[in-house]
């Protein structure tokens, strides 16, 4: 099956202000993972949407360095593109909104679900979800500076003790906010437990801004189930879609061929040589060749050696060799 998106249907999915959305199958943003290369293959599989990876304002006001632009870089054929921010301050978020908004961005989102402590503990990304009041003030300081729309991406609240899920969409909603996409889970749980669809499928029925949901979602049953069970616009996939790009093309991952996955590992390679050079490029390709070869057996021989691997040749014939091998496993025949 190729790679290539299916063309936009004439009626868009539904709308992020004035910006039309086709699908309903969408990236999240994650560190380390969502950025050009990897987003930009989604993409072209059918994810509706291109989230970057959250960005601190603070570094955005302190002189953009290398790092940062390079998290805000994308491709034209990526739209609607979404850039997403962070920082516990209504004032700075505005003025690194503004700021980016020269890059033409076509929407800016605010990172309210992050739960790692050096965010979320000084207030910022989960953090800020203990203070509805100044969400709403974010919201309004944005809204009103923009010229585009203003999302946000939240969890359900701090724990279990509080939450507080729809009193802050309210205060979004209130506060000129054009969508909101919910991880399914506290800032307590981080990833661990179940998401609470239920929770999601409240949001919906509570707001009249589209919902995007999120949690627990690795194959095309779950997107369908997500979508019946909480009624939400579009449905968000983060850990399910690493290493597997061709979720948003609802297929699941054992349906993929293994000549497939080595394939798309080389054209992915490609895409970070001519984003992030050779030394960083060989050092981000074998995080993602973990995720693309889960569960093959023989992998181990790969990862080992892409430690030592020094250039793009060398990088080239190590994968052959093991593509090989793999190969011979899968088709001898059983005893």
């Amino acid at each position: 099956m190729n790679s290539v998106a299916s063309q936009p249907q004439a009626t868009p999915s539904f709308l992020v202000g004035h910006i039309p959305i086709y699908g309903d199958t969408i990236l999240a943003p994650m560190a380390g993972f969502s950025d050009l290369p990897y987003r930009s293959l989604c993409r072209e599989y059918g994810s509706a949407m291109s989230y970057t990876e959250f960005v601190s304002a603070m570094a955005l006001l302190n002189g953009p360095n290398q790092k940062s632009l390079r998290m805000l870089a994308y491709r034209e054929e990526e739209r609607p593109v979404v850039f997403q921010i962070f920082d516990s301050e209504a004032d700075r978020l505005e003025q690194a909104a503004v700021m980016i908004a020269e890059f033409k961005p076509d929407i800016i989102d605010i990172n309210m679900g992050c739960s790692v402590r050096n965010v979320a503990g000084r207030g910022a990304g989960a953090g800020l979800l203990r203070d509805p009041e100044k969400i709403g003030k974010i919201f309004s300081q944005l809204s009103s500076a923009l010229p585009i729309p203003v999302t946000g991406k939240i969890r359900l609240g701090w724990n279990e003790n509080s939450l507080n899920y729809k009193e802050v969409v309210s205060a979004m909603e209130s506060n000129g906010a054009s969508l909101v996409a919910v991880h399914g889970r506290t800032k307590e749980q981080a990833y661990q437990g179940l998401a609470n669809w239920d929770a999601i499928a409240e949001v919906v029925e509570s707001t009249r801004l589209p919902v995007i949901g999120n949690g627990d979602v690795r194959t095309a049953s779950d997107i369908a189930q997500m979508k019946s069970h909480t009624g939400c616009a579009a449905v968000m996939i983060g850990r399910g879609a690493i290493g597997h790009p061709w979720v948003f093309q609802g297929r699941d991952r054992d349906e993929i061929a293994f000549s497939e996955k080595a394939e798309l590992i080389l054209r992915h390679f490609e895409l970070l040589l001519d984003f992030y050079g050779v030394r960083l490029s060989l050092l981000v390709i074998r995080k993602h060749i973990a995720r693309y070869l889960k569960g093959h057996a023989g992998i181990k021989d790969l990862q080992h050696g892409l430690v030592n691997v020094q250039s793009v040749d060398e990088f080239h014939e190590l994968l052959a060799r093991v593509v090989a091998r793999l190969e011979d496993q899968a088709t001898e025949p059983r005893q």
